[in-house]
């Protein structure tokens, strides 16, 4: 099984790729996570509409056919630490793999939501895109630790 996050954006600030870094590295050796950048499409007054499906099309062109697709999307699914361990260890047991999609500034297009199997909510906060990859890198590696047993996470 392979772990895509296929995000919208590029040239993200030191801080943001060593952070993601730092957790990517943890999680090689048992679940790497591939990170694919579609470039961000510029915006002029009245272009929103425009940039958002062409993003869209950029995002799900990085998709492959077989992707268990989720939207990490304000509006999605909520878990918990435990919550998402227990979702990966199925996905882990199916095989599947998974592309994890993040949008641009106003969001996914339409037909990114329609082809996304599932939307997850990180937080109820509105996270910069940039720090998404963080905390999802982070929540992952909990989950891989909640599986594996590994007393990074406490309750």
């Amino acid at each position: 099984m392979r772990l895509s996050l296929i995000a919208v954006g590029q040239r993200m600030p030191a801080w943001i790729q060593q952070g993601f870094g730092e957790y990517a590295q943890r999680l090689k050796a048992r679940l790497p996570i591939n990170l694919i950048e579609v470039p961000a499409v510029k915006r002029g007054s009245g272009d929103v509409v425009r940039a958002m499906e062409e993003e869209g099309r950029r995002l799900l062109a990085a998709v492959k056919p077989d992707h268990y697709v989720v939207a990490l999307d304000e509006r999605g699914r909520t878990r918990t630490s435990v919550e998402l361990s227990q979702w990966l260890g199925k996905r882990l047991q199916e095989g599947r793999d998974l592309g994890f999609l993040v949008g641009g500034a106003d969001g996914f297009a339409p037909a990114v939501l329609e082809r996304a199997d599932e939307r997850w909510s990180l937080s109820a906060l509105t996270l910069p895109h940039a720090l998404v990859r963080v905390v999802f890198a982070e929540q992952i590696y909990r989950a891989v630790t909640l599986l594996d047993g590994h007393p990074y996470h406490r309750e």
